[in-house]
C-alpha cells in the first residue's frame, strides 16, 4: 500500500500579532488521493474555473458554487486531517529562556511538528505501507533541509513504535501545482476561521466565507464527517498535547450563523411579500447587497420558496 500525506501551515511563529500558528497534515492512500484530484479537477473544469483553491483569498461569492462542491466531495472520502495549534506567547517564552533566536527556534519547531503531525496520520496504518510526504516548496525549509530530517525522523519512529510503514520520499510541490496542498490550505483556513471567531467580523469577507462554511457543513452528514475526520490538537509548551474538540467550534459558529440567517431571511420575506414576482437581482438592489454577496442572497431567497439554501449548488 502507498499512503500519502500533505504539509502546510497557517501563521508562523514569529508573524506579528497572531496568537497562534497552525500545521496540518492531510493524509489518504494513494487511490483515494489520485481519485480526489480527478474529481476536483473535474469539478474545476465543469464551472469552468482555473483558479485554485485557498480559503485566505476567497473574498467574492463567485466562486461559492466550486468551492461548496470540491469540500462536499473531499469531507466524503476516507482522509485524515490533523492539525496542530501552536501558542505564539509559549513558544517565545521559550526562545527567550533559551537564549534562541527566532530562526533557530523555528528550526527545531519545523523538525518536531511535522514529525508529531505525520505520526498522527499513520498511527493508524497497518501492514507494509510506503508513505510520501509532499510539502510546499519553501526556500526556508529547503535552507533548514527540511525534507532529509523529517524522513529521517519519521522511520526511526516506525522502528522505535515497531510500525511496518515506511517514509519513502519527502518532497516539496509548488502550492498552484498540487491540488491536495491547495486542499490542506483550504480545511486549516476554515479551521482557524473558527478557532478565531473571524466571523463575528464586521466585514463583507467575513459574510462571504461564512456563508461558504455555513452551507458546506449544513449539507449532507458533512457537520458529523469533518468532526470526525480532523483532529485537532493544542501545544502550549507541556511535552503532551492537549486535544481539541473541533465540535465546540463548529456549534459556536453554527448558532452564531443560523441567528443572522433567521434575521436576513426575515428582511428578504419582507421584501418578497410587498415586491412579488422580482428576480433575485431585483432584491439584491432592495436590500443592498453588494454584488459578492449575490449568492448568499440567492440562497436565503430558495430557502424562503422552499427548495432549500443549496438548491443552487447542487445542481
Amino acid at each position: 500500500m502507498i499512503y500519502n500525506i500533505y504539509f502546510d501551515e497557517a501563521n508562523k511563529i514569529d508573524q506579528p500579532g497572531k496568537a497562534n500558528s497552525y500545521y496540518g497534515a492531510y493524509g489518504g492512500s494513494e487511490q483515494t488521493m489520485s481519485e480526489i484530484k480527478q474529481t476536483v479537477q473535474r469539478i474545476f473544469e465543469e464551472l469552468g474555473t482555473k483558479s485554485e483553491l485557498h480559503f485566505r483569498e476567497y473574498n467574492h461569492d463567485q466562486y461559492l458554487k466550486k468551492y461548496f462542491k470540491a469540500l462536499h466531495y473531499i469531507i466524503n472520502q476516507d482522509v485524515n486531517i490533523n492539525i496542530l495549534v501552536v501558542s505564539n506567547t509559549e513558544a517565545h517564552s521559550i526562545a527567550r529562556q533559551l537564549n534562541l533566536t527566532m530562526m533557530e527556534l523555528r528550526n527545531l519547531f519545523y523538525i518536531k511538528i511535522p514529525e508529531r503531525l505525520f505520526y498522527g496520520v499513520t498511527r493508524h496504518l497497518h501492514g507494509q505501507v510506503d508513505v510520501n510526504i509532499k510539502i510546499d516548496r519553501n526556500d526556508e525549509y529547503d535552507a533548514l533541509g527540511l525534507p532529509s530530517k523529517i524522513k529521517e525522523q519519521m522511520n526511526a519512529h516506525s522502528v522505535y513504535r515497531s510500525k511496518r510503514y515506511k517514509i519513502a520520499s519527502v518532497e516539496s510541490e509548488e502550492s498552484h501545482e498540487s491540488i491536495p496542498l491547495q486542499i490542506i490550505d483550504t480545511f486549516m483556513g476554515i479551521v482557524v476561521f473558527l478557532m478565531e471567531q473571524s466571523y463575528t467580523v464586521d466585514s463583507n469577507t467575513a459574510l462571504i466565507k461564512s456563508d461558504l462554511v455555513y452551507r458546506f457543513l449544513s449539507e449532507g452528514d458533512n457537520v458529523e464527517r469533518f468532526m470526525k475526520q480532523i483532529k485537532l490538537y493544542s501545544w502550549n509548551g507541556n511535552e503532551n498535547l492537549s486535544e481539541l474538540s473541533v465540535g465546540n467550534y463548529v456549534s459556536q459558529f453554527m448558532v452564531y450563523k443560523s441567528r443572522y440567517d433567521v434575521s436576513e431571511i426575515s428582511k428578504l420575506q419582507a421584501v418578497m411579500l410587498k415586491n412579488p414576482d422580482l428576480s433575485a437581482t431585483e432584491y439584491r438592489k432592495l436590500l443592498e447587497y453588494p454584488n459578492t454577496l449575490a449568492r448568499m442572497l440567492l440562497g436565503y431567497k430558495d430557502e424562503v420558496e422552499g427548495r432549500g439554501r443549496n438548491y443552487s449548488l447542487m445542481q
